[in-house]
């Protein structure tokens, strides 16, 4: 009876599970929405330069015509959002578009909010106006990067993107964001009175923005890989050490030296950062041996100290 039981509630606790993260998920895709829309109204409105992307072309659009970017953002991402969930992804398409939505209709809202505008930065001389594209650009690039994580996106340029990957998969996506991003930075300097500064500040803008972004698809787990190359006779010795003193798994795989036409191990692991000048120092103490390092994005599954 027992055991039925049991069988019975691991699907509706698993169940209850992905619901609790479904509803976490939206919590916080709402959230980064408000932020995005604050930090527009914050940092970027009030200092005359356009952003990265869509977002940059409606703000440019705003600074001529005055009219919200809440408003040119629901024109240009609503269509969007609905052809990425037909030809797309449902879900990557109902999330963006909740994202699009909330961050529109804030942007309307809280223009009206008196204690935002006053919290606003900017300069009557100009002084220190690279200061706003500089705290712009790394908050939306937290906003990015959290968003792709989670499933979704901030529309625009992103719902572009995974609609030109569906249709045309061999056109290369950094060279269309490249190219629109290249395309705002320049109708910036006409937009804000043939001023170089705004190209500048556009350009500090979507290197800031990306980078941040960058580093936070890639996540705090990021390591660093050796791949050792030694003769049988040390192999065993060394990667004894390496998991007692570094604590992390090792893999040996057999391997042929060409050069020398002898048998050799081809000893793989991933390791922590700080954990590199120690690496270094184990393996400098066998001859024969040589090792070469690359870079890990992001570790998954069960890379754990050994305890």
């Amino acid at each position: 009876m027992n055991t039925v039981q049991s069988t019975q509630t691991q699907p509706l606790q698993s169940k209850r599970k992905k619901t609790l993260k479904i509803a976490r998920d939206y919590v916080i895709l709402i959230s980064l929405a408000l932020l995005m829309a604050i930090n527009f109204e914050i940092f970027i409105f009030r200092n005359s330069f356009a952003p990265s992307g869509i977002n940059g072309v409606a703000t440019m659009i705003q600074y001529v015509f005055d009219v919200n970017v809440g408003y040119i953002s629901l024109i240009i991402n609503i269509p969007l959002a609905v052809l990425a969930f037909i030809f797309v992804d449902k879900k990557f398409a109902l999330r963006s578009g909740i994202f699009v939505l909330v961050f529109s209709v804030f942007l309307l809202v809280v223009k009206e909010m008196p204690f935002i505008s006053e919290l606003a930065y900017y300069t009557d001389t100009g002084t220190s106006t690279i200061l706003a594209p500089i705290a712009a650009a790394t908050i939306n690039g937290f906003v990015y990067g959290i968003t792709l994580k989670i499933g979704g996106s901030t529309g625009g340029t992103d719902i572009i993107a995974a609609l030109v990957r569906k249709w045309k998969p061999h056109i290369s996506l950094v060279w269309i964001i490249f190219m629109l991003n290249v395309t705002v930075a320049f109708f910036s300097y006409f937009v804000y009175g043939l001023n170089a500064e705004p190209v500048i500040l556009c350009i500090i803008y979507c290197f800031i923005s990306s980078t941040v972004s960058d580093k936070i698809l890639k996540g705090a787990k990021s390591a660093i890989k050796f791949e050792v190359i030694t003769s049988h006779q040390y192999s065993e010795e060394i990667s004894e050490r390496l998991m007692r003193e570094l604590r992390h798994g090792v893999t040996i795989i057999d391997a042929k030296g060409m050069y020398s036409n002898t048998d050799k191990h081809l000893i793989i692991c991933v390791i922590n950062k700080h954990q590199i000048a120690k690496f270094q120092e184990i393996v400098s103490e066998y001859p024969e041996t040589f090792a070469y390092v690359s870079a890990v994005n992001e570790t998954m599954g069960n890379f754990k100290k050994v305890h």
